[in-house]
């Protein structure tokens, strides 16, 4: 398969949408490919890939330029994400973690001046930026269960607490930190900040290491008195739940391109080795054990697809504070959910079609295999995916 000319990708798909894609995937195949196998065995960082990667245009797809970015749209940098992630899904991770968690967030949610100090060198590469939610226990109570505080002092808060499971922690310049400002109003009273590494009290309490996306960058975060000025907060004091929620929304969207980007991998390899490998004097792809379960990723593939799309571009146009509630939550949470088991789904069946040589951890189909399993875990795990699903579908049968 030719990804960029394969019919069915273009389905969907404008002329300038088919050539970011295109672009993006002939990028990754040349630059992040090479890098992948090193970063997995290794949990390797190479240092001057986001910079490469900001020289040649694919951070800041959803920032104006006068900002540094691309001006497009959310459906662009999914694109750009599924490209990235059919040749080196842990590469892929970090540059959405930067681009639309952090960086996408400064834009939507920060004021002119945050703006212009952040965002120039988030869309070159040459600042890593990372996003602070989850913490130790709190799991996908995110915002009922934060302990971290922030408290006013003179012209600075004072943060002290903890996050962990933080993609880009290790390698972070920039981390735009959740912390509680108001203790009695609960999930209301949180608010958002731009944190630098260089701020005193800011620690990087341990780098973990991971089963799959390795090579992708993940820390425990630690604030021990972290002095943050009062013009690094983001937005009204107390709002940070509109920024998380309408975020969630966002990161959800952007997640399905990820599985899309990998299972499309998947299904190539094992349409290769089906071809190529023989057993009784003739390929595996004759057998039809194996046509069966090439037919299944092909249409697994294919739906993630067009649902992939159609909510990245329905989530596009999502209001500041407009997410977390509607068809757009019940959308995102759907896509996402989908997206993740069908990309497990058709690894599995990758792995079982490779055999043996899809078991030895060196191989690309197993790299691909341990992958699956976060995409079901990270922004709300499948079980809290079906939750918002079933809440807005009672919600709207109720009205």
């Amino acid at each position: 398969m030719t990804h960029g000319n394969h019919p069915t990708t273009a389905f969907g798909l404008n002329e300038e949408q088919r050539a970011i894609l295109d672009q993006a995937d002939r990028f990754a195949r040349n630059e992040l490919y090479p890098l992948a196998q090193r970063m997995d065995h290794e949990e390797w960082w190479p240092q001057d890939a986001f910079p490469r990667i900001g020289d040649n245009g694919f951070f800041g797809a959803t920032i104006p330029e006068d900002y540094g970015g691309a001006g497009l749209d959310l459906l662009a940098a999914g694109l750009v994400l599924q490209g990235f992630a059919r040749w080196n899904h842990a590469m892929a991770l970090s540059w959405v973690a930067h681009d639309n968690l952090c960086a996408n967030n400064i834009y939507r949610n920060g004021n002119e001046q945050q703006r212009r100090k952040y965002l120039p060198d988030l869309c070159t590469g040459r600042a890593i930026g990372a996003l602070g939610l989850t913490e130790p226990g709190a799991g996908s109570d995110a915002l009922g269960s934060m302990r971290t505080t922030a408290r006013r002092d003179g012209d600075h808060y004072v943060l002290n607490g903890g996050k962990i499971f933080i993609t880009n922690g290790p390698v972070a310049d920039v981390v735009l930190v959740y912390a509680k400002t108001d203790r009695d109003k609960g999930a209301h009273g949180i608010s958002a900040f731009i944190v630098e590494k260089s701020f005193p009290g800011y620690k990087i309490a341990q780098k973990l290491t991971k089963m799959g996306y390795r090579g992708s960058q993940t820390a425990e975060l630690v604030f021990e008195d972290c002095r943050v000025p009062v013009a690094n907060r983001v937005g009204p004091e107390n709002a940070g739940v509109s920024i998380v929620m309408s975020g969630l929304d966002l990161e959800r969207a952007m997640i399905a391109p990820l599985c899309l980007g990998v299972a499309e991998r998947a299904l190539e390899l094992s349409v290769d080795y089906a071809q190529t490998r023989r057993q009784f004097g003739k390929p595996i792809g004759s057998f039809q054990m194996v046509q069966s379960m090439l037919a299944e990723m092909y249409v697994q593939v294919e739906t993630m697809r067009t649902f992939t799309y159609r909510v990245l571009a329905e989530a596009a146009p999502l209001e500041i504070g407009g997410g977390g509630r509607g068809d757009i939550h019940k959308l995102t949470a759907a896509s996402v959910m989908y997206a993740a088991q069908a990309c497990h789904d058709v690894l599995d069946r990758a792995v079982q079609i490779h055999g043996g040589s899809g078991y030895i951890w060196e191989s690309e189909i197993n790299r691909l295999f341990r992958s699956t399993k976060l995409l079901e875990i990270g922004a709300g795990t499948t079980e809290v995916r079906k939750m918002i699903i079933a809440g807005e579908l009672l919600k709207g049968m109720a009205r």
